[in-house]
């Protein structure tokens, strides 16, 4: 993936910089190493062609040194819904239907909230890191860290209430009781992902990705055990596999917490905690939180809608056992772009805080051209692998059948939805937020679901239309997001994140009113 990345497209990369680089009088601007413009070119930019590939290999050198660290730690982040599903599918067809039921309402009513919540922080964090006003990384993770754990509370009484719930919704009775029983013990995840959320946007902010590889490396390896001993030693069942996950996420924030108190970073989460920090800063960091919170949330509920639709499809156990494998399926694809959204979001971010609109602008062109690679790539691989990548989860024959006619259409998405991750995460760095919420809105529920539930139901397409409603609203949300990027002025978004770090630490203007309107 990275020889296609850094050789393939590296002229057209560097072409595509030169001519958004031009001027209205067709001169090039010629920026120096702190982003600021040391004079104008007026040859023909074709001229300074080669002479621009050292920034553009430098830009792709920064994003490839953020993005693969995470990228690997993802992958084996991944590894644990992906052993958790093994787990389940093996004990059996009703626990498979309903421990994806389980994980479908938790990722709708409380994962989603939590990251969400969290990625409040991240362009407070970003842009104040490039202006290397390091106090504002402490402050604003005490603040994150103490609204999660407040979330969780309510979260906690749905998820106790879950069966109930799904009862009322029309679900299978033994479907809602495994889910009920797996949603309960997941609690303790929960809690565990409040803390890990604001550690991990902590770290990144600083580009420590090291001791977050090494942590989930060790959880992974011992997660496999640690279900075997849960749910076949103790025959736990579907509690055994509920509790894992939340085994495995406690270790991830413990490897963290060691290296913070073994470390000799100068920054730590803990520093400057005092009542007259803890109570100033509010506003900016609450407006930004509800409005990700927002985004993230009717992104994955369109999925999880999804997946309850199926249970009124015929068949409905097979529908929804299908759908949670083709799910952990676009979780493990959304892996790289994730990875390369963050790494854009966090290098986006230090270049505002730091004043360099230009960087920015030449940041969010490479991003989406790999993207777009990426997408490319996406849609090779669930052809290649349409007919075996079932049977790693389940031996049903109806469930394989669904799986293996899904997989193609969901690479069809996938070509889509990468360079939607990376602009949402552009957006991010620039503190948009509230622009990728209204976006959401739009592609996924005035676009996306009505096309599904049509072609589902009223066409008769099954199984299919729901994905194919999927595309609809990943190919509206990539065209809109693009646009709003390429009509973006980086100029204003370097004045916001000054505004912004001012607004945290204490001073006076207008900033909250903008992040609100």
């Amino acid at each position: 993936m990275g020889n296609v990345s850094f050789q393939g497209t590296l002229p057209t990369i560097c072409f595509a910089c030169e001519f958004l680089a031009v001027t209205e009088d067709n001169s090039i601007k010629v920026e120096g190493e702190n982003g600021q413009h040391n004079g104008t070119e007026k040859e023909s930019f074709f001229s300074h062609r080669f002479p621009e590939w050292m920034p553009v290999a430098e830009k792709l050198m920064s994003l490839g040194h953020i993005a693969c660290p995470i990228i690997v730690a993802s992958l084996l982040m991944y590894s644990k819904s992906f052993i958790s599903m093994l787990f389940l599918g093996h004990l059996g067809y009703v626990a498979l239907s309903g421990g994806s039921l389980s994980i479908g309402f938790a990722n709708i009513t409380g994962y989603s909230v939590l990251k969400g919540l969290a990625m409040g922080m991240e362009p407070i964090c970003y842009q104040a890191y490039g202006a290397k006003r390091w106090a504002i990384l402490s402050q604003t993770f005490q603040r994150t860290l103490f609204l999660l754990l407040v979330a969780t509370f309510p979260i906690c009484i749905l998820w106790l209430n879950l069966e109930p719930i799904l009862l009322w919704l029309g679900q299978d009775e033994s479907t809602s009781s495994v889910a009920w029983t797996y949603i309960k013990y997941s609690i303790p995840d929960l809690i565990a992902q409040a803390y890990f959320y604001p550690l991990r946007t902590f770290l990144r902010t600083q580009n420590i990705n090291r001791p977050l590889t090494l942590s989930v490396t060790v959880a992974m390896f011992l997660h496999f055990p640690i279900n075997y001993f849960l749910v076949v030693y103790l025959d736990m069942g579907v509690k055994g596999v509920a509790l894992a996950s939340g085994w495995n996420t406690l270790n991830v924030n413990l490897g963290l917490l060691i290296y913070l108190l073994l470390s000799e970073t100068s920054l730590k989460p803990w520093d400057g905690a005092t009542c007259n920090t803890f109570s100033k800063g509010w506003h900016p960091l609450l407006a930004l939180a509800g409005q990700s919170v927002l985004s993230v949330c009717l992104e994955w509920w369109c999925y999880e809608i999804l997946l309850l639709l199926c249970s009124l499809l015929s068949n409905p156990q097979t529908s929804v056992a299908a759908m949670g494998i083709l799910i952990q399926t676009t979780s493990l694809l959304y892996v790289f772009p994730s990875s390369l959204s963050a790494g854009l979001s966090i290098l986006v971010g230090h270049e505002l805080g730091a004043d360099k609109p230009g960087q920015a602008q030449q940041t969010t062109i490479i991003g989406l051209t790999l993207a777009v690679l990426w997408g490319s790539l996406a849609v090779l691989f669930t052809i290649a692998v349409r007919d075996v990548w079932g049977k790693l989860f389940t031996c049903e024959p109806e469930i394989l059948g669904l799986t293996s006619i899904a997989l193609p259409i969901i690479g069809f998405c996938e070509l889509w939805n990468c360079p939607q991750t990376a602009a949402c995460g552009i957006l991010v760095g620039s503190a948009r937020p509230k622009m990728g919420c209204q976006i959401n809105f739009v592609s996924f529920y005035l676009i996306g679901l009505p096309v599904a539930v049509i072609l589902a139901f009223k066409f008769n397409m099954g199984f299919k239309g729901l994905w194919f409603g999927l595309a609809a609203a990943q190919i509206s949300c990539t065209c809109m997001m693009v646009c709003t990027l390429v009509c973006t002025d980086w100029k204003q978004q370097a004045s916001r994140a000054k505004e912004l770090t001012q607004e945290i630490e204490g001073g006076n203007n207008d900033l909250e009113a903008d992040l609100l309107t």
